[in-house]
C-alpha cells in the first residue's frame, strides 16, 4: 500500500512536488551521502537509491487512472532536470523509465497489463526498460534478428539484445522482436512485448556485463532471450510496429532536453562560481575575455536546453502521434547531446587540474555526458538524416537554395531570417556523406533557435536570447565553412608505407 508521503505526491501542486524533490535530491546528494565518492564505485547502493524512489518520481509518468500524476510532459520533464543537476545517472535512469517504458506502456499497452504494472511502480518502487539494440544491430533496428513465434495464447521469443542501460536490474522489459513465419523467415514489421523479470518463464538471461566508460550508476550488458510471455503482454500498434517504434524513440529525443537542462545549468553554475572565485595573476578569471566567451557558449546552451524543454512540452504528449516528426526529433536529440558535451568540456577546462577527476563534477560529466552522442541514434546519423528529410521535401519543392527553403518551412520560418547572409546558398548537386552530416549540423541549429524564439516572445530573458543569436550565427558560419573547404579526403588503408619519420632524419 502506498503510505501517506506517497499519496500526498500524487496531488499536490507540481510547483511543490518538484521543490520538495530537489531539496530532498539535494539532501541526499551533498548531505547525508558523499555522492563523488559513490560515484567511483558501480551502481548506486540500494538504501541511497530507496530513499530516492521513496519519493516516487516516475508517479510523473503514470496515468492519474492507474494512481499517478498523469503524464504530464512539463512534469516528466521537470523531474528529469530535477535529477540531472545532481547526477546524469540517475536521470537517465528517470529518463529511460519515462520515454522508453512508461510512455509507451500508457500509450500502447493492454489495460489489465497497465495495471499491474503501474501498481507495482507506484507501490514497489519497480524500474523498467527498452530492449531494441542487438550485438550485430545497432542503428540497424529494422534488421534485428530477435524474433517470434505465436504458441497458443502466448509468443515464444528468442534473441539476443545488448547495452539495454538497468541490465539486470529492471523489473520489466519492453523488448522489440520480428515475426518468424512458418518458412523461417523474419517479416518487415516489429513488435514490442512486455516481459516480467521475476516470473521464471520471462526472465530475461545476463550473460555479462560490461564495463562501461562512465554512468557507473547503470548497468549494461548482453542479455539472452529465450522467454514464453502471454499475448496480452504485446503492445498494440495503432497502425504498424514500425511507427510505434518511430513515435517512441522520436518521443524519447524530444524529451532528452529534460536530462540536458539540470546538467547543463549544474555545468554552468558551478563555472560561473568557480571563476567568479578564482584569481589568477590578481584577476578573476571571469574578468578574462576567453574566458567570459566560455561562459557565454554555456549559457547559450542553457538558453538553447530550455527552448527545447518549451517546444518538448508543447507537442511530446502521448496523445500525439511523433512518428513523422524526424527533423525536429533528431535536432533536437543531436544538438542538446551535442550541448552536453561541450558544457561538461568547458567545465573541466575552466575548473583546471581540479576538473580532470572522476570524482569532480565536471570530469564526471564529461564521461557520462559522451555516450548521449552515441545512443538513441549516433549524432552523425541523426543529422544526416535531418538533411536527407531536408533535402527531399526541397526536391519536392523544386528549390536548391536552403535559405528560401527555410524560410518558408514552419519550422525554421522565424529563424532562418537571423542568419540569412551565411544560410543564403545551394545545396550540393550530388553531396558526399560528409557534406550531408555538416548540412544537417546547420538545419539543426536553424530549428532549435526558432524554439528560442519562441519562448523569447513568451518572456524569455531578451540579454540571454541575443548571447545564444551571436553563438549560433558564430556556429552556422563555421559549419558553411566546412562545406566550402570542399574537403575530399579519405583514408588510406596502407598508411604505414613511406610513413616511418625516423628514416626521414638526417641524424
Amino acid at each position: 500500500m502506498l503510505n501517506f508521503l506517497e499519496q500526498s505526491t500524487m496531488t499536490q501542486d507540481f510547483d511543490i512536488f518538484i521543490s520538495t524533490f530537489k531539496e530532498r535530491l539535494s539532501s541526499l546528494f551533498n548531505h547525508e551521502y558523499d555522492y563523488n565518492k559513490l560515484s567511483l564505485s558501480r551502481d548506486l547502493p540500494p538504501d541511497f537509491l530507496s530513499k530516492i524512489m521513496d519519493m516516487t518520481p516516475l508517479s510523473v509518468a503514470i496515468p492519474e487512472s492507474h494512481g499517478g500524476r498523469g503524464v504530464q510532459v512539463k512534469e516528466c520533464l521537470g523531474v528529469l532536470a530535477a535529477a540531472s543537476y545532481e547526477s546524469l545517472s540517475l536521470s537517465l535512469i528517470f529518463g529511460i523509465n519515462i520515454a522508453l517504458f512508461l510512455e509507451p506502456l500508457a500509450k500502447y499497452g493492454n489495460i489489465s497489463v497497465q495495471e499491474k504494472v503501474f501498481k507495482r511502480f507506484l507501490e514497489d518502487k519497480a524500474m523498467g526498460g527498452l530492449m531494441i539494440t542487438e550485438p550485430d544491430f545497432g542503428s540497424d533496428a529494422l534488421n534485428m534478428r530477435t524474433s517470434y513465434v505465436q504458441q497458443d495464447d502466448a509468443y515464444h521469443i528468442q534473441g539476443q539484445k545488448h547495452w539495454q542501460g538497468l541490465t539486470g536490474a529492471a523489473d520489466y522489459w519492453l523488448v522489440t522482436a520480428r515475426k518468424r513465419n512458418e518458412n523461417g523467415e523474419l517479416t518487415r514489421d516489429i513488435d514490442f512485448f512486455l516481459t516480467e523479470d521475476a516470473l521464471e518463464e520471462q526472465k530475461i538471461i545476463v550473460e555479462k556485463r560490461y564495463n562501461s566508460l562512465g554512468l557507473y550508476a547503470i548497468p549494461y550488458g548482453l542479455n539472452n532471450i529465450d522467454i514464453q510471455v502471454p499475448s496480452a503482454q504485446r503492445l498494440t500498434p495503432e497502425s504498424t510496429g514500425i511507427k510505434l517504434m518511430l513515435d517512441t524513440l522520436h518521443r524519447s529525443r524530444l524529451q532528452f532536453p529534460g536530462m540536458g537542462m539540470g546538467f547543463i545549468k549544474r555545468m554552468l553554475d558551478e563555472a560561473m562560481q568557480h571563476c567568479q572565485e578564482r584569481r589568477v595573476t590578481g584577476m578573476r578569471l571571469n574578468e578574462m575575455d576567453t574566458v567570459k566567451f566560455q561562459l557565454s557558449r554555456l549559457q547559450a546552451a542553457f538558453t538553447l536546453c530550455s527552448a527545447m524543454c518549451s517546444y518538448s512540452t508543447s507537442v511530446s504528449s502521448i496523445s500525439h502521434d511523433l512518428s513523422s516528426h524526424g527533423v525536429d526529433a533528431n535536432s533536437v536529440k543531436a544538438f542538446v547531446t551535442d550541448l552536453m558535451q561541450e558544457s561538461s568540456q568547458i567545465c573541466l577546462q575552466l575548473s583546471g587540474a581540479n576538473g580532470y577527476r572522476l570524482d569532480h563534477i565536471a570530469g564526471r560529466g564529461v564521461v557520462d555526458s559522451r555516450p548521449f552522442q552515441i545512443f538513441e541514434g549516433s549524432n552523425e546519423m541523426l543529422y544526416t538524416q535531418i538533411a536527407e528529410a531536408i533535402a527531399k521535401l526541397m526536391r519536392k519543392g523544386k528549390e536548391n537554395n536552403l535559405l528560401s527553403f527555410l524560410k518558408q518551412y514552419k519550422g525554421t520560418e522565424l529563424a532562418a531570417p537571423f542568419f540569412s547572409e551565411v544560410l543564403n546558398f545551394n545545396l550540393p548537386d550530388q553531396p558526399k556523406q560528409r557534406e550531408m552530416m555538416t548540412i544537417g549540423r546547420i538545419i539543426s541549429r536553424v530549428v532549435c533557435f526558432q524554439y528560442v524564439l519562441l519562448i523569447n516572445n513568451a518572456g524569455f530573458n531578451d540579454k540571454m536570447t541575443e548571447i545564444t543569436r551571436q553563438h549560433i550565427h558564430m556556429d552556422i558560419s563555421m559549419f558553411v565553412g566546412q562545406l566550402n573547404s570542399n574537403n575530399t579526403a579519405d583514408p588510406l588503408m596502407d598508411y604505414e608505407e613511406n610513413a616511418d619519420w625516423m628514416k626521414f632524419t638526417s641524424l
